[in-house]
C-alpha cells in the first residue's frame, strides 16, 4: 500500500513508538521510517517529517514572573471549539494553562518543573479552587497534554526535568488519557521523561487510586509519583473545602495511602495542605493534621522499602479571583509548621511561585469564563495593619 505523506500525515503527539509504528505499518510505512518520523517530532521538535505533522495549538498569553530562582512561566494555549458551552456568549475556544517553575535544589542545580494541566476546568467543586470555578468544560487527550511539554521545551526552549500532574483538572478524572500521557513522555525513543519525574495528584478519587495501585505493580511504572491534596484536619472542615470528600473521607483516604505504601517500595507520597486563614490553620488543626499524618511517617522497624507514607507539604493558600480568604502571613505559616514539627513531623513549606501573574498553586482558570476580575492579593496580616490604620 503506498502512503501519500503530504495527504495523510501522521501525527506521533501523544503516543509510543509502538502506537506510532502500529499506525504507520497500517498505511504500509516501514518500521525504521516510522521511528525517524517519531524521534524527528519529539526529540528534534521538528513539526513536520516525510510522514509525519503536528499541529500545535497557538499560545494565546505568555507571563513571566521574576523569582530568586529564576521566571515562572505561565503559558496559555488555545483550541477552538465551536460546540463550547458557552458559545453564545463568543467563548468559541479551550484554554490550557501549563506552568513551568524553575527551582534550586540542595545541590544548587537549577531544575525546571512543568505544572501541566488534564483537564479544562474541572467538575469537583473545591471552594478554594480558581479552576473549579469554571466547572468541567472538557478532558484533554492525551495529545493535548504531551503538546504542553512540547511547547514548554522546543517553543519555551527550556529543558523540562520533572513533570506534575497539577494543573487545571483532576488527572484521575481522565485517567486514561493521563497514563496515555504518561507512556508517551517515558518512551525512550521520545520524550525519555524518568517515570520517577512524573506526579500525578489528586483531590482523593480512591477509584482512580486504586487503578494506580494495581498499575505501580507493573514494571515500568513502580516510580511513578503520587500527591494527595488533603487541605483540612478533619472531615467537617474538608467537606466544606471539597465536596469528595463526602463521598471519601478521610479515613478512607488515609486506608488507601497505606495500601499504597505497601506496593510501592517505600517512596514517598506527597500530602499537600494548603494553609487558608479562618479556616484550617489554627493550632487544634496542626494538632489534629499530626494525628492523621502519624500512621504514614517513617517506620523504622518496618521493612527497608516499606517504611515510609507520605511526607506533608505545607502550601500557603494562593487566592483565587474574588476569594473570602486572604493568603496566609509568614507569622501564621511559622506557627502552623511549627506545632507540626513539635509532633515530630517533617514538614516542607513550598515557597509561593507565580502568585501575582495567577500561575500559582490554585490559581490556573480562564477568567473569560467566569467573568470575574482579580482583585489586589492581600495576606491576612496586611488586612490587620489596614484596619488598624
Amino acid at each position: 500500500m503506498e502512503h501519500d505523506a503530504e495527504l495523510n500525515p501522521i501525527s506521533p503527539m501523544g503516543l509510543t513508538l509502538a502506537a506510532y509504528q502500529e499506525r504507520c505499518t497500517a498505511v504500509g510505512i516501514g518500521l525504521g521510517k516510522a521511528k525517524e518520523a517519531y524521534k524527528a517530532i519529539l526529540c528534534d521538535g521538528l513539526m513536520e517529517s516525510s510522514i509525519a505533522k503536528i499541529e500545535m495549538p497557538e499560545i494565546v498569553t505568555r507571563q513571566e514572573e521574576p523569582g530568586d530562582e529564576g521566571n515562572t512561566i505561565k503559558f496559555v494555549q488555545r483550541l477552538p471549539n465551536p460546540e463550547h458551552r458557552l458559545a453564545d456568549r463568543g467563548i468559541d475556544f479551550d484554554d490550557i494553562e501549563s506552568v513551568i517553575i524553575p527551582m534550586v535544589g540542595r545541590s544548587k542545580r537549577k531544575t525546571h518543573t512543568l505544572c501541566v494541566s488534564s483537564q479544562v476546568g474541572c467538575a469537583l467543586g473545591c471552594d478554594f479552587c480558581e479552576t473549579a470555578q469554571m466547572g468541567l468544560i472538557r478532558s484533554l487527550t492525551a495529545a493535548e497534554i504531551v503538546a504542553q511539554w512540547w511547547a514548554a521545551k522546543f517553543i519555551e526552549g527550556i529543558h523540562i526535568d520533572n513533570i506534575v500532574f497539577m494543573g487545571m483538572g483532576e488527572p484521575l478524572d481522565n485517567l486514561d488519557e493521563v497514563l496515555k500521557a504518561i507512556e508517551c513522555l517515558t518512551d525512550h525513543n521520545g520524550p525519555n521523561i524518568p517515570m520517577a519525574s512524573i506526579t500525578i495528584s489528586t483531590v482523593g478519587r480512591i477509584d482512580g487510586l486504586e487503578r494506580i495501585k494495581e498499575l505501580v505493580q507493573v514494571h515500568g511504572w513502580k516510580r511513578l509519583g503520587l500527591a494527595l491534596s488533603l487541605n483540612a484536619s478533619n472531615d467537617e472542615v474538608r467537606s466544606k473545602l471539597m465536596p469528595i470528600n463526602k463521598k471519601w473521607n478521610m479515613q478512607a483516604l488515609q486506608d488507601i495511602l497505606l495500601e499504597l505504601r505497601e506496593v510501592r517500595g517505600g517512596r514517598k507520597i506527597m500530602i499537600g495542605y494548603v494553609l487558608i486563614p479562618g479556616v484550617n490553620c489554627e493550632d487544634q488543626h496542626a494538632d489534629e493534621l499530626a494525628e492523621w499524618m502519624k500512621p504514614l511517617l517513617k517506620d523504622p522497624s518496618r521493612a527497608k522499602r516499606k517504611g515510609h507514607g507520605g511526607l506533608l507539604n505545607v502550601i500557603p493558600y494562593n487566592p483565587r479571583r474574588d476569594s473570602p480568604w486572604e493568603a496566609p502571613s509568614d507569622e501564621q505559616v511559622r506557627r502552623f509548621v511549627g506545632r507540626l514539627m513539635e509532633h515530630g513531623l517533617f514538614v516542607n513549606c513550598r515557597r509561593t511561585k507565580g502568585r501575582d501573574s495567577m500561575a500559582a498553586c490554585g490559581q490556573l482558570g480562564t477568567a473569560e469564563i467566569r467573568k470575574r476580575k482579580l482583585v489586589q492579593m492581600k495576606t491576612s496580616a496586611q488586612k490587620g495593619q489596614s484596619s488598624n490604620s
